[in-house]
């Protein structure tokens, strides 16, 4: 049947999103296990959107050549590395599959599990969620950390976050749809899908090592992801500096009282370790308190902003590259509905004037 044909359903049944960060050693055999659990999953009709996040290691010219795959591989360079939470939001904003498989690109997570949780989500499920059992060649410090994190969030969270579980999931559209809606600038992937509700469904499995390469997380970034993991979904933080505060005001009250006391009775004692002692611990529970205050007001600022959470430079697909206008950066311009339209279509004729950033110069260069 021809592709024109009204009667063919376009819409790809499956959506696989992976960011990437300086994968150049992983994309390419990535790319064939992906490919294979998708076909054998849902035969052709799917996608799979490789979202680059400001590589510097030649991740992006191995994209553009695994985009001459026919148009299921789509690539997506963004502008600058925005981070993880980002380039799974671009890519899940340009998806339109009836189901959406969020997966790294480094091979931890396991493609081939595809098909069961497509029959999961066949028993009704809404998220097919991964849920890791052990977790192979990492650092005891990176597996204390990560159970320590997981567990402290679930304690303080205002919902269940599943434990020992990550992006790795599979949505249906409907999910999806909901998580674009949702305007947060510091995104928390999986507490933002565990918030939506619905039926979510966990399956088991052993995380393998990093196919090639080294992990690109550093503790820095670490340390940021926890923080905009708690902040987001807990104000017990702010409650714990309310405590401590309280906790601090009735010492030092109980400390007033002591030393009149002691003046009234003729005992003053000069003591200049008592006082440094009072002034250091007071002092520094004051700015634990300010610091607390300080993570949760920095992000309202953030947010205040509206600023895009990412923006997208150029997108491959069909062997082509599609460098986006300047005027192309909010993530409702129109746009975004003209490739989403277009990027699977057969190539069409170049643009005449590709720099006016009009919806007809993005419907030719996409094709």
């Amino acid at each position: 049947m021809s592709q024109n044909d009204p009667t063919v359903d376009p819409t790809p049944r499956l959506s696989i999103i992976a960011p990437c960060y300086n994968e150049a050693e992983t994309i390419v055999e990535f790319h064939r296990r992906a490919s294979e659990s998708a076909r054998g999953a849902v035969g052709d009709a799917y996608e799979l959107i490789i979202v680059d996040d400001g590589s510097s290691d030649g991740s992006w010219a191995l994209i553009q050549q695994l985009s001459g795959d026919g148009g299921r591989t789509v690539g997506v360079k963004l502008r600058r590395n925005y981070g993880h939470q980002a380039a799974v939001t671009a890519g899940l904003s340009l998806s339109s599959g009836r189901r959406v498989l969020l997966i790294d690109a480094d091979l931890q997570d396991p493609p081939e599990l595809l098909r069961e949780m497509m029959g999961l989500m066949d028993g009704g499920a809404e998220v097919v969620y991964g849920k890791r059992l052990e977790r192979e060649r990492e650092t005891v410090f990176k597996r204390a950390s990560a159970a320590v994190f997981y567990r402290l969030l679930d304690r303080i969270s205002s919902i269940d976050i599943p434990v020992d579980a990550g992006d790795f999931r599979l949505m249906d559209r409907r999910v999806v749809d909901l998580l674009l809606a949702m305007p947060e600038q510091h995104r928390f992937t999986r507490g933002l899908v565990t918030w939506i509700g619905g039926h979510q469904v966990p399956i088991e499995y052993n995380r393998d090592a990093r196919y090639a390469g080294a992990t690109k997380y550093s503790l820095r970034k670490m340390v940021r992801f926890a923080a905009d993991a708690i902040t987001a979904f807990s104000v017990q933080p702010l409650r714990i500096a309310t405590w401590a505060g309280s906790l601090t005001a009735c010492f030092a009250l109980a400390l007033l009282v002591y030393s009149l006391t002691q003046w009234a009775r003729g005992l003053v004692v000069d003591g200049w370790t008592s006082l440094i002692i009072a002034v250091s611990g007071l002092s520094a529970v004051q700015l634990v308190v300010l610091g607390i205050i300080g993570e949760y007001l920095g992000r309202l600022v953030t947010e205040s902003k509206h600023r895009p959470q990412y923006l997208i430079d150029a997108v491959q697909a069909r062997g082509r590259e599609t460098r986006l206008p300047s005027r192309a950066v909010d993530a409702d311009a129109p746009w975004r509905q003209a490739l989403l339209a277009n990027y699977t279509a057969p190539a069409g004729p170049a643009a005449s004037d590709q720099s006016t950033g009009s919806v007809a110069s993005i419907r030719a260069i996409a094709g």
